[in-house]
């Protein structure tokens, strides 16, 4: 193990991730009363130009009329790009009004360090002009040919950074994929063409502590392909998934949920370990199979997603 170690920044249940217009009161009401984990009120894509103001108010208002804590929903915010006009006023007004409420802002197409540098310097300066006693996370969506070609150095960036998605839609256009639905698979690439950008990213976001999650899959028709699609990300070791329709929250929360099994499993591994331990041995038997240190490891990855699901029930 090398001796330069990066923890977890901050742990948080994020198996299912709704998208929200914000120019939508009305979603946003029918949100609060959902299955899913975190929530993102959106300002950029799923707003139209003449539609932003309006959105910056609506989410203003729901974030301090909800209590979104006791609905057990973390809050995020998409602000719009850093090459607009809008950005700047989305994390003035917001934050100034409402920051008190939220838990993280998405910076969508990241393209460099500095793009988060750029957001952290502003909230820094209205958490401390607005006495917030909380600190506010940044999570980075990786969506260009620049921000995978960086994503290492995005990664590392020091501050407030705790997660890094996967943007596919704007990701293929960048590249000049050729896909035939947002997050689906072309019949063309002999398997998934998304799995070198998903797993380069996984690696970036596991070296430097931060939280991997996967981005949407657009054919809200196709349950089993929005599922097949979590499957493999959380096979990579992403831990949550978009969902851009009420009806993929059960799935992303049933695909990045742990079964019963594999949590008792996960336990067992540890209670032989001990006892091996109190044996002075390195390693033990469980069911036929060697155990180890390394195992160790895995079944505490398993623990640690049933323990914040356990709570939030």
């Amino acid at each position: 193990m090398s001796y330069t170690l990066h923890p977890l920044k901050k742990q948080r249940l994020q198996r299912s991730e709704l998208a929200v217009p914000g120019s939508s009161p009305s979603m946003i009401d029918k949100a609060a009363d959902s299955d899913v984990d975190y929530i993102f009120f959106d300002l950029e894509d799923a707003v139209a130009p003449p539609d932003k103001v309006q959105a910056r108010a609506n989410i203003i208002q729901a974030l301090n009329d909800i209590d979104w804590k006791a609905k057990g929903k973390t809050i995020s915010i998409r602000i719009n790009g850093l090459d607009t006009h809008y950005m700047y006023r989305d994390v003035v007004e917001i934050v100034e009004q409402a920051g008190q409420h939220l838990d993280t802002i998405l910076v969508p197409k990241v393209g460099v360090p500095a793009d988060l540098y750029t957001v952290e310097t502003m909230v820094s300066q209205i958490e401390t002009a607005m006495g917030f006693t909380h600190r506010i996370g940044l999570e980075a969506l990786i969506e260009t040919a620049l921000g995978m070609a960086n994503v290492e150095a995005i990664a590392a960036a020091p501050g407030r950074l705790e997660a890094l998605h996967f943007g596919v839609a704007d990701y293929a256009a960048s590249n000049r994929a050729r896909t035939v639905v947002i997050g689906g698979l072309n019949p063309d690439y002999p398997g998934d063409q998304w799995h070198f950008a998903l797993s380069r990213m996984t690696v970036a976001c596991r070296a430097y502590g931060l939280r991997a999650i996967d981005g949407p899959f657009g054919d809200f028709s196709d349950p089993d392909g929005y599922t097949l699609s979590a499957k493999r990300a959380a096979t990579l070791g992403i831990e949550g998934k978009w969902a851009i329709h009420p009806s993929q929250i059960a799935l992303a929360n049933d695909v990045f949920s742990p079964p019963e099994a594999e949590v008792t499993r996960a336990r067992r591994i540890i209670e032989e370990l001990r006892k091996a331990e109190a044996q002075g041995k390195g390693a033990a038997s469980l069911d036929g199979k060697m155990i180890d240190a390394a195992s160790e490891r895995m079944a505490n990855n398993v623990i640690s997603v049933a323990d914040a699901i356990a709570a939030k029930g």
